[in-house]
């Protein structure tokens, strides 16, 4: 029975990829940097093995014996005082991880990057043909994602990368079930004038198991979903929780400025601003995805987002981490 090594797997899409790797009867190894990280990857059966992709010895050792690598680790952070770190962790930590594999004769290394690699400086509808832009961003994140998966691209390596958009799903505590807490408490501000293509992290979890299986190697596969407004996404998340929501998307230019103002503010408290430059040019971004290759070679499927939604929301009101159905009814 081969052992695969997973990174990233107490994350979001880590833990579902975890889950998708043992049904199909693979041994997982995950990289764990605490003991909490050690309990939650044992609850879902895989073998913890302590590591960090800042030490190099670490990965070696994770990597030992290994017949794939599934790299989904990143650091997604946008302010810019943690671009040192991030960089580190994105395109440092990959190249680390790259070289233990080739030490350890790995023969398939499964990469998560991003649709950020191409950057939100391309207005074109993404396909893998389209010429990425990353490495020409000023944000460090888009620069990060661009310059990893170049280095994995020419690492020399049986690879296969994969581009997702923004990820719903089960099992989200960070990333956009932070919006839908903040419309169940009727906090948010107000809604981005952008636009993008949801993915369902059930699919990516599982078309990446498809592609290493199938022994494919040196491609590249976006991910996509359902498009929508950030304002047609909010909607619906106002109507599934039973709250209001803002009729209106916030201009570009308003949100834009505010967010100068507080990463301006930023640098004398030291504190995360709510939203940061960067993070208002992603949310003004009008993003779009061209799923199609994967579709074609590997079964990928679009969830629509009203049931990706549903199946979001009712995972939270399971953890306690949204009002109950009952009480948001009121």
């Amino acid at each position: 029975m081969p052992t695969v090594l997973v990174t990233g797997a107490t994350g979001f899409l880590g833990q579902h990829l975890v889950r998708e790797l043992i049904a199909a009867g693979q041994q997982v190894r995950g990289l764990s940097r605490s003991p909490e990280g050690d309990a939650v990857l044992a609850r879902l059966g895989a073998v913890p093995v302590r590591g960090s992709l800042g030490d190099a010895g670490s990965l070696r050792r994770a990597v030992a014996g290994c017949q794939a690598v599934f790299h989904t680790a990143a650091d997604t952070n946008t302010w810019a005082p943690g671009n040192a770190a991030q960089t580190d962790t994105n395109v440092g930590g990959t190249v680390r991880l790259l070289a233990a594999a080739r030490e350890a004769g790995v023969s398939a290394f499964l990469h998560t990057s991003s649709v950020s690699a191409y950057s939100h400086l391309v207005h074109e509808t993404l396909r893998e043909d389209v010429p990425q832009r990353g490495g020409d961003s000023w944000i460090n994140y888009e620069r990060s994602k661009y310059e990893a998966e170049r280095r994995v691209r020419e690492s020399g390596l049986r690879w296969v990368v994969f581009q997702p958009s923004h990820i719903l799903g089960p099992g989200d505590r960070q990333n956009w079930s932070r919006l839908i807490r903040l419309v169940d408490q009727n906090r948010l501000p107000g809604a981005p004038p952008g636009a993008g293509a949801f993915a369902d992290v059930r699919e990516i979890a599982r078309v990446q198991v498809r592609a290493w299986r199938e022994g494919m190697d040196g491609e590249v596969f976006l991910l996509g979903g359902e498009h929508a407004s950030f304002l047609a996404l909010i909607a619906e998340i106002g109507r599934q929780l039973g709250r209001r929501t803002p009729k209106r998307a916030t201009p570009a230019l308003v949100l834009k400025a505010w967010a100068r103002v507080l990463d301006i503010v930023s640098r004398f408290t030291g504190e995360v601003p709510e939203i940061t430059p960067a993070a208002a040019a992603f949310t003004c971004h009008q993003l779009r995805v061209d799923s199609s290759k994967a579709e074609r070679m590997l079964g990928y499927r679009s969830t629509p987002l009203p049931q990706l939604l549903a199946d979001t929301i009712a995972w939270l009101r399971a953890e306690g981490l949204v009002s109950p159905q009952d009480a948001a009814s009121k």
